[in-house]
């Protein structure tokens, strides 16, 4: 991506002008991306990653998979309550990870949470989330697959879509002010475009320049919307010029392409640029939660179409094509993920739920008077270990 490329008015790396696509079009035309059929790069938009940074990349991708499906697993055996997966989207938040610098900021929709795991936030705490529990450093007070932590600052997001996108110009606009090096991204999945929200935050940026990234993870289905009834608009990447913002449209299924885009796009916000707008187009190839049943709105044919074009399969076809993964690697690398994985559950699962003298914390920066006597009457009558509820209950 050069600057030429992503000008308000200049042209947007799109298709022509026709009908929004149908979910089971082919996602490629006019995009920006990296890999061929062969599992070669073209040498042209290749970003030219070191060999370590690409297998860190298949080794986070190949993770995240292995935990969404463990916690589909774990909901459906009634362990959790709730999971939501990105499964098939895996290539936007991992390549975002891995740009990132660490004063940087992310405001997440529900399938971006993974960018924590890329930034360091510990396996434990991430899974603890899921179960709300002790080992919650959100202390059980928010939906499962809602994670953020301010180790990676990842903000909290809120199940009513597209609210984090003012938040993150709002983030943004506050580094400008402050003079610091501070990018932010903020994502929305295809839905979330038709919000007010969207609209106002794509203006804000634009007019203020604030050094932001908004990022439009387009899987083609808002839970049982399809993309082509979601807007008339040729693109959802013609909606940031719309607004003055420099835009980009890249394959969303291509780990390469999407960190070229993201890095660029960071870059240029870092160096004074101002936001750029990243349509990612991808496709949820599984349910939009654990609440939800895609057979009933999509055909299995669309899903398989789609899954020839996994993430993850694109990346495993490049680094054979280097030489740089083979069957031995690749079984020991996922015997080693799935272990990881497994002790991470067995350890969280057998905590307790949050003390109750939690319901005192992180409310004031100073807790008042009256607060205070109640925390320590908590704290006075908790029950004794072995008593009838356990401690904490």
């Amino acid at each position: 991506m050069h600057d030429h490329d992503v000008e308000a008015r200049g042209p947007v790396m799109e298709a022509p002008a026709t009908p929004a696509p149908h979910a089971a079009e082919a996602p490629d035309l006019g995009l920006l991306r990296v890999f061929r059929d062969d599992g070669s790069a073209d040498p042209a938009t290749d970003p030219g990653l070191p060999p370590h940074v690409l297998l860190r990349a298949y080794r986070e991708m190949k993770r995240v998979r292995l935990i969404d499906t463990r916690m589909m697993l774990l909901q459906r055996q009634g362990r959790i309550h709730f999971a939501g997966e990105c499964r098939g989207q895996e290539a936007t938040p991992i390549a975002t990870g891995l740009v990132l610098e660490r004063e940087d900021w992310v405001f997440p929709a529900l399938r971006e949470s993974a960018i924590m795991l890329v930034r360091g936030f510990p396996l434990k705490s991430y899974i603890a989330q899921y179960f709300g529990n002790a080992g919650d450093v959100l202390k059980g007070r928010q939906m499962p697959s809602h994670m953020s932590g301010r180790a990676v600052n990842q903000v909290a997001w809120s199940s009513c879509m597209a609210t984090q996108l003012p938040h993150a110009v709002g983030a943004a606009w506050a580094a400008k002010m402050r003079k610091d090096r501070s990018v932010v991204l903020g994502f929305v999945g295809d839905g979330g475009t038709s919000e007010p929200d969207f609209h106002n935050a794509l203006n804000f940026a634009g007019v203020f320049k604030v050094p932001c990234v908004l990022v439009c993870q387009n899987n083609h289905w808002a839970i049982s919307v399809p993309a082509g009834k979601q807007t008339a608009s040729p693109t959802f990447a013609v909606k940031g010029r719309a607004y003055g913002v420099p835009s980009v449209r890249v394959d969303g299924n291509d780990v390469l392409a999407v960190y070229r885009v993201v890095s660029d796009a960071v870059a240029r916000a870092r160096s004074g640029g101002g936001p750029t707008f990243i349509e990612s187009v991808t496709y949820r190839m599984g349910a939009h939660s654990s609440s939800d049943d895609p057979t009933r709105y999509r055909s299995q044919e669309e899903v398989d179409t789609w899954a020839q074009r996994d993430p993850i399969v694109r990346l495993r076809r490049h680094l054979v094509h280097r030489g740089l993964l083979d069957e031995a690697e690749e079984a020991a690398l996922e015997d080693g993920l799935m272990a990881e994985i497994s002790a991470a559950i067995q350890e969280v699962e057998a905590l307790g739920p949050p003390a109750r003298e939690t319901l005192f914390d992180d409310v004031y920066a100073e807790l008042p008077w009256h607060l205070a006597e109640q925390r320590a009457e908590v704290l006075a009558n908790r029950p004794h270990p072995g008593s009838q509820g356990g401690a904490g209950h």
